[in-house]
């Protein structure tokens, strides 16, 4: 049996709104669309706050990166 992690609330709304956010050309109205579906999620799932997971391996990584001086 394969176990599956549960997909956050609103994810696919979210991640198609910030994919859609750094396309190139960027599509406006599309991406106000995709907005206005990511806005009825999140009314319909009464969702009050988002947050961002923190990466298990890439944290330190990622803050050695920013931290680092000239």
């Amino acid at each position: 049996m394969e176990t599956t992690t549960p997909q956050p609330v609103c994810a696919q709304e979210a991640l198609e709104l910030l994919n859609c956010a750094t396309a190139s050309p960027y599509d406006r109205d599309k991406c106000l669309a995709l907005l206005d579906s990511l806005r009825e999620c999140i009314a319909h799932k009464k969702v009050k706050k988002f947050s961002l997971a923190e990466p298990s391996s890439a944290a330190p990584a990622e803050a050695s990166k920013g931290e680092s001086k000239p």
